[in-house]
């Protein structure tokens, strides 16, 4: 609870209200299209490493016949990205407050929270091993003790088999639940450990009661989200060299505009 300047008391889901409409999330996204432009070197080098590192995790995956848990992992990617994304928070920022803009200064980011990132990533980096166990589960669930077949048979199982269907809703359900909770704990968290000086905790509670209380417009953005890095795989990863970015720099104005 909290007072406005006339002595009313305001409930806290009041106070996190925006009221923003759901379009509103277009603008965060042609807000961080004008920031990748802005000195867009850095940006595009930010965006060409993560695509490189994603391509080498892929290739490590069918290098030690780790393939059976490539989708889980394309989706874990979208519960770790905001924190991989702390350096194009960190050029927002700077063309916000008039800095300069460096590459340099995007990797070694001087977080106001310090450690509690890292704390903040390790929680990340297990949440996506618990939802990548958790597919390797619905998997046995379906299928039973059965070597994963490859791509090749992979699809037909699926979309001609009962056992297939089943997997396909359990997994998404299942995926989907881990992917909104992600995204509610993580989306203004690594932004708010940037920009102010909090735990981890905090930070994360705060950004799953700001999401719920601005739902419609965090909802689009979430759509957005979503379309664009199905767009990324759909280029075989290479719009990630611009889309990764574009979606960091648009998330710091989301932050500013909801915090």
């Amino acid at each position: 609870m909290a007072t406005n300047t006339t002595g009313t008391v305001v409930p806290l889901a009041v106070q996190k209200q925006r009221n923003l409409p759901a379009g509103t999330a277009f603008s965060w996204l042609g807000q961080g299209w004008r920031d990748l432009w802005t000195t867009p070197g850095p940006s595009l080098a930010y965006g060409f490493a993560v695509f490189l590192v994603s391509l080498a995790i892929i290739w490590g995956l069918f290098k030690f016949e780790l393939d059976y848990i490539l989708f889980p992992a394309l989706a874990g990617f979208m519960v770790v990205g905001p924190l991989i994304a702390l350096g194009l928070y960190e050029k927002s920022r700077a063309i916000e407050t008039g800095q300069p803009v460096s590459l340099g200064k995007m990797l070694y980011v001087n977080a106001a929270s310090g450690p509690q990132v890292l704390f903040t990533g390790a929680i990340l980096c297990l949440l996506m091993l618990v939802w990548m166990r958790a597919a390797v589960l619905i998997y046995a669930l379906f299928f039973g003790l059965v070597a994963f077949p490859g791509f090749n048979h992979i699809v037909q199982m699926l979309i001609t088999t009962p056992e297939g269907w089943g997997m396909l809703i359990v997994g998404t359900t299942v995926g989907g639940l881990f992917a909104a909770f992600s995204f509610a704990i993580s989306v203004f968290a690594v932004p708010m450990l940037l920009d102010e000086n909090t735990d981890a905790f905090t930070a994360m509670g705060t950004s799953i009661s700001l999401v719920w209380n601005n739902l419609p417009v965090m909802l689009m953005w979430g759509l957005i989200v979503l379309a664009l890095f199905l767009v990324s795989l759909a280029t075989a990863l290479i719009g990630l060299i611009i889309v990764f970015p574009l979606l960091g720099h648009a998330t710091w104005h989301a932050y500013r505009a909801i915090k």
